[in-house]
């Protein structure tokens, strides 16, 4: 079993993308994926190495994305969350227009054998922190679909309510994706 000893969360770096590409395809083999991610292991195993860079790079930066990961003291990445900067009028991933000036976190995944070490924890800690480090960012959220009771509940520990907002699951429109929020001043 690989547990994170308190878990030492980073922003990943630009040089990194093999070990990102490898912890993203892990988290597509999850039997959760399906109801976690939009996107699949085949597209992404598709993807050439340009890609990963690219990618990589972009949430390297910090600027608009950052990707932070959970790394073991042998090195080992145990789990992952990037953040996105999305603008108030800009189109969401999701199909929907988004409302004010806010971040969003996706890709979250924590590998099997580091689950229940407070990894999760430590992600979307990092992940929250740098949200409210960004100019005018006073919300995150995050979409969770309706089965994944698990992810909720870490979400819920985390400070994060319903906001009442649901869209269709791709692929499966009689299902839905519930956006969860949490706000910079909100009172406990």
């Amino acid at each position: 079993m690989n547990q994170v000893a308190g878990p030492a969360v980073r922003p990943v770096r630009a040089d990194e993308w093999r070990e990102a590409k490898e912890l993203r395809l892990a988290a597509l083999r999850d039997p959760v994926a399906p109801i976690a991610f939009l996107e699949t292991y085949e597209r992404a195993f598709a993807q050439p190495d340009s890609f990963w860079r690219e990618r990589t790079e972009g949430a390297a930066d910090g600027t608009r994305v950052c990707q932070f990961v959970a790394e073991s003291p042998d090195g080992t990445w145990g789990g992952t969350v990037t953040v996105l900067v999305e603008d108030e009028g800009a189109d969401d991933a999701l199909g929907g227009t988004v409302q004010r000036r806010q971040t969003h976190l996706v890709a979250v995944y924590v590998r099997p054998g580091c689950r229940g070490a407070g990894v999760i924890d430590a992600l979307i800690e990092a992940a929250v922190a740098w949200s409210w480090s960004v100019a005018e960012v006073t919300r995150a959220r995050l979409y969770v679909h309706e089965d994944n009771a698990r992810a909720e509940r870490v979400y819920r520990r985390c400070g994060f309510r319903r906001s009442g907002e649901t869209v269709p699951m791709r692929g499966d429109p009689a299902k839905a994706e519930r956006e969860m929020i949490l706000d910079r001043f909100q009172v406990y």
